[in-house]
């Protein structure tokens, strides 16, 4: 491996597990996993995350990049028509989004995020 070239390799970096705040929590027991690959210092992170089946609010001061590599979710914004989301489709969440995550069926995803 080289110092500026990162691969997405599970077996490189330790997993954190966790879930949802539990007064987010809709329905379900969602509970997550998240390889970070990728941590800046400057609030540039970059990894895999994956859930299992469960619904819960989200409030995002972040800006995410991310691409869904199986499983089948649905992203709603508050006020807005449900999105779903299934493996190959890629999207960008902008600050200021609130809404809604649903896991259908565990769902894996790379991410950027930029704090």
């Amino acid at each position: 491996m080289t110092e500026h070239f990162v691969r997405f390799d599970k077996a490189l970096v330790p997993v954190e597990t966790g879930a949802p705040d539990k007064d987010k929590i809709r329905s379900g027991r969602p509970s997550n996993k998240t390889w970070n690959m990728e941590e800046t210092g400057d609030g540039l992170y970059a990894g895999i995350w994956e859930s299992s089946a469960g619904e819960w609010d989200i409030d995002y001061d972040e800006w995410e990049f991310f691409h869904i590599l199986e499983g089948v979710s649905v992203l709603t914004e508050d006020g807005c028509e449900p999105v779903k989301l299934v493996a190959g489709d890629s999207f960008v969440i902008r600050p200021g989004f609130k809404g809604r995550w649903k896991v259908v069926e565990p769902t894996k995803k790379h991410y950027v995020i930029k704090v």
